[in-house]
């Protein structure tokens, strides 16, 4: 399946400000009650309020978009037969473990797609989570729910640390096997979209 140059491009966008902003978590710190903002801290609240932009952007061009992955087939959950396809996918990929190899690349794979929708899922939980503890730090929403959108700030980040790292191995060890899923990803949809 190709992908849209629309697609494409907030799909890199998204991994940019998603990896950036996993990674300016590691090394700034939090202010304490009443402490000013170090530089790290106000960047990765400014940048998280673009990524919050972007995955907005990238919400709604997946539900207009024509000729790509459905959303559907983001949560195949919502649907009997979408869920029996990702038993069938995941009862192949099993297979193919089990004999020491991966499955062989299929663009529309319905394993793959249900996991871009997990992945989305918790991107969209840390950045809506993250922007609710801003609220709460603008003085916009109550101490208490800016505490609690804390607390489920740092359990999304920790899934989105899950899922870019499994993401990530998951391409490279296809590409090792000599699928050529990424450079299928980069290829232009019909007519040059």
């Amino acid at each position: 399946m190709r992908r849209s140059w629309l697609t494409r491009a907030l799909h890199a966008l998204l991994a940019l400000a998603v990896t950036h902003q996993l990674l300016v978590s590691l090394v700034m710190e939090e202010p304490e009650e009443g402490e000013a903002e170090g530089l790290l801290f106000e960047l990765h609240e400014t940048v998280g309020l673009v990524t919050l932009g972007i995955l907005l952007a990238f919400w709604l061009w997946t539900l207009v978009r024509r000729d790509e992955t459905p959303p559907g087939a983001l949560f195949p959950w919502l649907s009997s037969a979408r869920l029996r396809e990702l038993v069938a996918d995941t009862g192949r990929h099993l297979a193919a473990l089990a004999r020491l190899r991966l499955p062989e690349y299929r663009p529309a794979a319905p394993l793959a797609a249900a996991v871009h929708g997990l992945g989305l899922l918790a991107v969209t939980g840390s950045a809506l989570s993250g922007f609710a503890w801003w609220l709460g730090e603008e003085g916009l929403l109550a101490h208490g729910l800016a505490e609690a959108a804390e607390e489920v700030h740092e359990l999304f980040g920790s899934l989105v640390w899950a899922y870019l790292v499994g993401h990530a191995g998951m391409a490279v060890l296809h590409r090792l096997a000599g699928h050529d899923e990424i450079g299928a990803m980069f290829r232009l949809g019909p007519g040059g979209r």
